[in-house]
């Protein structure tokens, strides 16, 4: 097994400007161990996909099973492992601070940490907590051996400020963290003008209609996630399948039913 420190090393190497590391999410061993059979060199997890695979919907997981889901995930491939605990299941910067103590027993090689809030009429906090917060998961990053990611909720929110953003940013890249994200950005000025204004390598979303990885990587970015979008898309292809052979009684589907198996036939072998 690789070192905690020497996997954390090799995860935040990944990030390079103008090379963007592409982090696939997985949602349970099997797709782990199917996606790093295809190449990508660092996994997340994606605590939506993980609430689904327990019928649930995003934001209903506990701290325990989320931590136990990293465990799984940072245990089923050698790769790098960097997991969604959303907000830390925590308000208060020492209730991050234990969160991300906890995962750092877990193997993983990364962890984020959000600056939202469960407060629809108040969705993002304070900037100053908010900086508070990070700096604690820094500390315990720290302590624990792995990359600690930012993240601005703001576009997520619908508050689509790219000054206030940028200031979050750069006030968590003060306080330590080793990369930046700001999910939901679409616009490549935008990300672009981001990507300047801070040292730190920066996280983009992959999203519909969104600058492709070439042109993400011609303005510096140095990471692209999924997200969720590998576990709806895998979701959209089940419903396709049972609706086809439910209403209208063929298996076209049969065609993508192959590709999967010899896929995991694969990836599972031994």
């Amino acid at each position: 097994m690789t070192p905690p420190a020497d996997l954390s090393k090799r995860f935040l190497e990944l990030h390079r400007k103008g090379r963007p590391l592409l982090l696939a999410n997985a949602w349970d061993t099997g797709t782990a161990r199917l996606l790093a059979s295809l190449g990508f060199e660092a996994l997340a997890t994606t605590s939506l996909g993980h609430a689904g695979t327990l019928g649930r919907r995003d934001g209903c997981v506990t701290r325990d099973e989320a931590l136990a889901h990293a465990r799984e995930i940072a245990a089923a491939t050698p790769l790098p492992v960097n997991a969604d605990l959303e907000r830390c299941f925590a308000v208060s910067p020492e209730g991050v601070a234990e969160t991300l103590r906890l995962a750092g027993k877990t193997g993983i090689a990364g962890a984020s940490v959000e600056d939202s809030t469960e407060d629809a009429a108040s969705p993002i906090h304070p900037i100053e907590l908010a900086t508070a917060r990070v700096a604690a998961a820094v500390e315990a990053a720290r302590a624990g051996s792995f990359v600690l990611t930012a993240r601005s909720e703001n576009y997520l929110h619908g508050r689509r400020d790219l000054a206030d953003t940028i200031a979050r940013l750069q006030s968590f890249e003060a306080v330590g963290a080793d990369v930046l994200y700001a999910p939901a950005m679409s616009d490549l000025g935008e990300i672009e003008t981001l990507v300047k204004s801070v040292g730190a390598p920066v996280n983009v979303l992959c999203m519909p209609n969104g600058p492709t990885v070439p042109e993400l990587a011609s303005v510096g970015v140095a990471r692209i996630s999924v997200g969720s979008t590998f576990y709806n898309a895998a979701m959209g292809a089940l419903v396709e399948a049972a609706r086809e052979w439910r209403e209208q009684g063929t298996h076209g589907f049969w065609q993508r039913a192959i590709v999967g198996a010899r896929a995991t036939r694969s990836a599972f072998e031994g």
